[in-house]
């Protein structure tokens, strides 16, 4: 049974529904019948799939017209070009379903170079026409992508599909129902109180501003992206509040400011502590930039790189890291952490110490009401549950048994 479906929106080809009756008698004429009206009605609905365009070009469309953010367009290029593309890019839209979705993630999390299993040299060490050997070449070794590597790469079909379901080349979205790896519970490892002492001695050994930044992100919970961000018009030293309102990023060596994460302001109420490290480093910056002739303005950064005085050139996320990191690295005995953990230190303190739950996600900048900080910190909020119900226990009147 053929039934025309209209011309392909993309390759403007002719496209038609087929399907196959079997028999000659009179159940058979009746079952042709039925499958003739199914196939109307599907047309006439507009639910058959209508284009036979490929992933590949559905890909470059959805690129095209959908709205990303620079650093994470960059990413999903990367993932696009390395992965989809080789593996499903010439399918058309309307032959990939779940079964190849699926086989797909099961190849990549055996191994992410989706060999056949037969052994072969990956990396050859020696020029011209050569035997390998193993002291000159390096057989492959398969290694499973991570899942939540997977789990982005899903995402990114699911979205592509979606936008095909949108246009009208596709009836339904195969990467809804197909089964993506779990994704692996949060795992936060924030610094003890001992060491997160210790690492703030040692960054005020280093200097009063590295010390300063790394004071802020642990009493605070910043992200590094919004510390580097932050201008002294966001600090009011007075009413003791800093306001998040924008981050700065890198992308293929350029910087630029934008949004927070969450794309919402936030302010932060500040210790009297950290109020006066600000206010001390403000002093020392002030006192820098005149050495140079420059009067330090409210627009300026509040970090500037170590390197200069300069105060168009802030502290990127990039190189905190990597000063952060080496700092903790010299320690002894050494601290292997990064700095986001002093952000888990911040938010696991505050937990234990029985500050509610919705605050705590107010002060990290975390979406949906308090739902991603329980998901990540769920260990923490138990026991402060369990600390909450002993307060409580232990006030209520004693009752003999």
């Amino acid at each position: 049974m053929v039934v025309y479906a209209g011309a392909d929106p993309v390759t403007g080809r002719r496209s038609y529904l087929r399907e196959k009756v079997d028999g000659t008698d009179k159940a058979a004429y009746r079952q042709a019948e039925k499958v003739l009206n199914k196939l109307l009605t599907k047309v006439n609905e507009q639910r058959a799939p209508s284009s036979s365009a490929t992933l590949s070009y559905a890909i470059d469309e959805w690129l095209r017209t959908t709205e990303l953010e620079d650093s994470t367009r960059n990413a999903y290029v990367g993932y696009i070009e390395r992965v989809i593309k080789p593996t499903l890019g010439d399918m058309a839209v309307n032959k990939i379903g779940v079964r190849e979705l699926e086989n797909l993630y099961a190849t990549l999390r055996r191994c992410r170079a989706r060999c056949d299993g037969k052994p072969f040299i990956e990396k050859h060490n020696a020029e011209g026409e050569h035997d390998c050997v193993e002291s000159q070449c390096e057989p492959h070794g398969c290694r499973p992508m991570a899942a939540s590597t997977v789990r982005q790469i899903h995402s990114i079909i699911s979205g592509i599909l979606g936008a095909a379901v949108r246009w009208d080349w596709i009836s339904s979205n195969p990467a809804k129902t197909a089964q993506r790896p779990r994704q692996k519970p949060p795992e936060p490892d924030p610094p003890s109180a001992a060491d997160a002492a210790r690492l703030v001695e040692a960054a005020f050994e280093i200097s009063e501003d590295w010390g300063t930044l790394v004071w802020l992100v642990m009493t605070t919970g910043m992200r590094r992206a919004e510390v580097a961000g932050l201008r002294w018009s966001r600090v009011d030293l007075d009413a003791e509040i800093i306001e998040i309102r924008r981050t700065y990023v890198q992308s293929k060596g350029k910087g630029k400011e934008k949004d927070t994460k969450t794309h919402q302001m936030r302010r932060l109420a500040l210790d009297s502590e950290t109020v006066a490290l600000l206010r001390a480093h403000k002093r020392w910056r002030a006192d820098e930039l005149a050495k140079v002739g420059v009067e330090l303005t409210d627009d300026m950064f509040v970090f500037m790189s170590a390197r200069t005085t300069d105060p168009t050139k802030l502290y990127s996320p990039d190189a905190i890291s990597r000063r952060y990191k080496k700092m903790a690295a010299r320690l002894k005995p050494p601290i292997k952490t990064h700095i986001h953990a002093l952000r888990h230190f911040s938010a696991t303190e505050l937990l234990t110490a029985g500050i509610d739950l919705r605050t705590v996600a107010g002060r990290l900048g975390h979406g949906g009401g308090g739902a991603t900080t329980l998901r990540v910190y769920a260990a923490w909020v138990a026991a402060s549950d369990r600390k909450a119900a002993e307060v409580l226990g232990s006030r209520m009147p004693k009752r003999r048994l």
